[in-house]
């Protein structure tokens, strides 16, 4: 694998930002790892950081980089800093920079694929809410996409969160309202948007455990096929994201890519 710290001017935000990403290598004598790599644009894993994150702590507190390594799957990290991946009512437009910007840029620095099918994107905390809300808002950019211990009901973040909610929020209830991912979910199943596969999984003694639930009964209320996988005891952490991450890149529907 070909590890990349990126860092570029951001039109969208008006300054310069950073990203990680790993790109497929072909190698078989590499000790310890074996890689893959497609001669065509590779499959593409956005993967989104949490709240106290940057872009660097998936490579820092996983081994996203040998997970990934056999696949033939390019991981792009992003920074969104505190943003809940919004156009914040008091900061900047990271939504835009994530959904529109960012995989545009990586297309054009990278050789990876724009295709529906070879796209995915997944994240942990605030980058589970991210990684659904691409989704659902999104859904012709991904064929799955998967929340680690996601937070899944925004106004709870202003218990949580206060300062971070009025500075992304602030006083802006439509802004509120189209980021909410149940409402997204019930826009999505009324018109009977085709939605990527969904990957859900949390551990049962996670402060976020009760509002996972809630979303994943509510997902399935409305007949959204969703795969939820939850975990005895386990909490808010790294060992748990670690273990889930290697699942979510077995779950992925990547046969197509690397046979």
């Amino acid at each position: 694998m070909a590890f990349i710290q990126c860092d570029f001017y951001s039109e969208v935000l008006g300054m310069s930002t950073s990203i990680q990403v790993i790109l497929p290598q072909q190698t078989t004598s590499q000790i310890g790892l074996e890689g893959s790599a497609g001669g065509r644009r590779h499959p593409t894993l956005y993967l989104l950081h949490g709240l106290s994150d940057d872009d660097s702590i998936w490579m820092r507190r996983t081994a996203i980089e040998r997970y990934a390594a056999p696949l033939g799957l390019a991981v792009v990290m992003p920074n969104a800093a505190r943003s809940f991946y919004t156009d914040m009512e008091n900061g900047y437009d990271y939504w835009t920079f994530l959904s529109e910007e960012l995989p545009q840029v990586c297309r054009s620095f990278f050789p990876l694929s724009d295709r529906r099918e070879d796209n995915f994107v997944a994240g942990l905390s605030m980058g589970g809410y991210g990684a659904f809300k691409w989704a659902l808002k999104k859904p012709d950019q991904f064929a799955a996409a998967a929340s680690l211990s996601g937070v899944t009901q925004v106004k709870e973040i202003e218990t949580r969160f206060p300062k971070d909610f009025r500075l992304v929020f602030g006083n802006n209830q439509e802004l509120l309202g189209a980021s909410d991912l149940f409402a997204l979910a019930r826009h999505a199943a009324e018109k009977k948007t085709e939605l990527p596969a969904l990957y859900q999984c949390c551990g049962t003694d996670d402060f976020l455990y009760e509002e996972n639930i809630a979303f994943r009964d509510y997902v399935q209320s409305l007949n959204i096929p969703l795969l939820y996988e939850e975990e005895e005891g386990r909490i808010h952490d790294w060992s748990y994201w670690d273990q889930q991450i290697s699942r979510v890149l077995e779950w992925l529907p990547l046969k197509r890519q690397t046979e």
